[in-house]
């Protein structure tokens, strides 16, 4: 008996071991507003261990050419005194809290979390990173993440302010089994396409030790979805 729970002990530590954040990964949506046409891209992270519980996200940036132009062109339409409910690249927040209307606003709104629901209850908050750094319209602020762009500074994040609640662990619901959602973009359709890279903070949501993984994802033009989806019945079709 002593020596099953020795060995079960040791396959637990060693799946514990072996949890981690994999990627990120990028789903996309056509949608469209007041007759303005969008692409909304929702944003996870993708986790292979069943405790695995996201803390954090940090040194955002922009990578490849052309980038100094992804920092904008964001579209918001949340309830802030920003924008109040108004599709808009000129105003609006990415706080969670504010999204608005299940309906009417959300859909259509950019807003970042550290996973749970994009609700008034969200403990998400943004960094202070977002108050310096970065150059000209893309600099940093005193009103934080309450813009409808991004700091260009290469290091803007945020995070899990009450990480007790496990908002950001993977099958806490609306978290799936594997993954957390740590952002919606909302831009226009016809784009090009735009690659960022983020660091996250993570452990197995038991006392673990604070683990970090840096990744990339994209968000590609409509046109390069369309290929992508023929690639993947291609390959369907050919099993």
């Amino acid at each position: 008996m002593k020596t099953a729970m020795i060995a079960a002990a040791t396959l637990a530590a060693t799946s514990a071991a072996s949890a981690a954040l994999t990627g990120w990964s990028v789903t996309s949506t056509a949608v469209s507003s007041g007759g303005q046409s969008l692409i909304r891209y929702e944003v996870f992270g993708t986790f292979n261990g069943g405790t695995d519980t996201l803390l954090n996200v940090f040194n955002f940036g922009a990578s490849g050419s052309g980038q100094e132009d992804w920092y904008g062109g964001f579209w918001h339409k949340d309830n802030s005194d920003y924008n109040g409910g108004v599709l808009s690249q000129q105003y609006g927040t990415w706080a969670p809290q504010l999204t608005g209307g299940a309906a009417t606003n959300r859909p259509f709104d950019s807003f970042l979390l550290i996973g749970g629901n994009p609700l008034g209850t969200n403990t998400t908050n943004a960094d202070p990173s977002w108050n310096s750094g970065g150059s000209g319209s893309h600099a940093g602020s005193a009103s934080g993440w309450s813009r409808a762009d991004l700091v260009n500074s290469g290091t803007i994040g945020w995070f899990n302010s009450s990480p007790p609640n496990l908002q950001g662990r993977v099958g806490t619901a609306p978290n799936t089994a594997t993954q957390v959602k740590i952002g919606q973009f909302m831009l226009s359709a016809g784009h090009e396409t735009r690659t960022y890279t983020l660091t996250a903070g993570y452990n197995n949501g038991t006392g673990g030790a604070v683990q970090f993984f840096t990744g990339t994802f994209v968000l590609p033009t409509p046109g390069a979805i369309a290929l992508l989806g023929l690639a993947g019945l291609a390959r369907r079709s050919r099993r």
